[in-house]
């Protein structure tokens, strides 16, 4: 593995073009901002994220407005997990509350089903001509029963004769 001594002193260098001359604007742009930084620490920190090193391995870089950020953004997180978790324990009892509605909907058009199957299908004919099928005759294969004699009253066939007459 390769040694290096104590402090190693590397170069960067800007090479005269639109693009290496614009970052480097930016480049004093910012650190005229921070004036605590300096452009090694600059230079580290686009290393620390170029080579996607989480913050917790990296060497003392936290300052106390890190450390407020970074909690602020932890409460916000518990808060959404929250939120979510009341969301969907809502939309799971919804789902629930429909399962069973649809459960008792179906075991209901079964009854049907079954309550329509054990029916018997009787049909009666009436005879309107010569060829129609009579009384008591197979109409698609079901047994027609001969209509229920009606008995006559004496009382209302003497007072049938009056209203004829009337």
């Amino acid at each position: 593995m390769f040694q290096w001594s104590k402090k190693v002193v590397k170069s960067v260098t800007f090479n005269p073009g639109v693009a290496d001359e614009s970052l480097l604007a930016l480049v004093e742009s910012y650190l005229e901002k921070q004036v605590d930084k300096t452009f090694s620490d600059l230079c580290k920190e686009a290393l620390w994220q170029s080579l996607c090193v989480p913050e917790s391995v990296k060497p003392g870089t936290q300052t106390p407005s890190t450390t407020a950020v970074e909690q602020e953004i932890g409460r916000l997180q518990h808060q959404l997990a929250d939120l979510e978790e009341r969301f969907f324990a809502k939309e799971s009892h919804r789902l629930e509350s429909m399962e069973s509605q649809i459960l008792h909907l179906t075991q209901q058009v079964a009854h049907l089903a079954i309550m329509v199957a054990e029916r018997p299908v009787i049909q009666y004919a009436a005879p309107a001509s010569a060829s129609a099928a009579s009384v008591g005759e197979v109409v698609n294969n079901t047994y027609v029963p001969p209509p229920p004699p009606q008995e006559v009253d004496p009382v209302i066939s003497r007072l049938s004769q009056f209203l004829d007459d009337f």
